[in-house]
């Protein structure tokens, strides 16, 4: 699986039904959305751990 901050349409089925990075994109399969940019709770869990440099890591 290959990493990003936004999010990936599924590579395999070319879903947005799974997401994987730190941004949500405003984008359904249909292509319907505003394509607004939103931080996950992953976002703020992954600054923390660079901010501590691991020391925080918590899952």
């Amino acid at each position: 699986m290959q990493q990003s901050p936004i999010d990936l349409v599924s590579a395999s089925k070319a879903e947005l039904s799974k997401r994987y990075g730190f941004i949500y994109v405003d984008r359904d399969d249909s292509g319907k959305g505003t394509l607004a940019r939103s931080r996950k709770k992953s976002f703020y869990w992954y600054k923390e751990v660079i901010a501590t440099k691991g020391a925080s890591l918590k899952a």
